[in-house]
């Protein structure tokens, strides 16, 4: 596994984006670091228990279906950028599928339930396909523009 860290850069506002990336193998005995980690950042910008609560399950719920669907020996990535009040998960991994997941499922409707906004999308690579699933979760003090 492979955890980079980034910062605001001298100059930046205390508003600029940060992040933490985590690359690991597409296996389900790593869903309990991604879990560690979104609780651990969603605590850090004073989310309530229940949001808190509500991110893991996601991140688990999306990591979880994107393991089913990676390649054998596939690595899985797992991005959180904290922007405004909100956290912001990137997750993917390589699969031969080249449909995004089933969104009729139970499983993405739990998902979707969870977290403020869910996006999946699959991007064609050299001999395979890259799934994509994209969660952001606000905090409850934080408003829409």
């Amino acid at each position: 596994m492979s955890v980079s860290h980034t910062e605001p850069q001298s100059g930046e506002s205390e508003s600029a984006l940060t992040g933490v990336e985590l690359r690991m193998a597409a296996d389900p005995t790593q869903l309990s670091i991604v879990r560690a980690v979104a609780a651990d950042i969603a605590m850090r910008q004073d989310f309530d228990l229940d949001s808190i609560e509500d991110l893991k399950l996601a991140v688990d719920e999306a990591c979880s279906t994107l393991i089913s669907l990676a390649t054998p020996g596939a690595v899985l990535s797992a991005r959180f950028v904290v922007v405004e009040g909100s956290v912001q998960v990137f997750t993917e991994v390589s699969s031969q599928r080249s449909a995004p997941p089933d969104r009729d499922s139970f499983g993405w409707r739990v998902l979707s339930a969870l977290v403020d906004s869910v996006t999946t999308w699959v991007a064609p690579r050299a001999e395979a396909f890259e799934v994509h699933i994209d969660l952001v979760k606000r905090s409850l003090g934080t408003v829409d523009a």
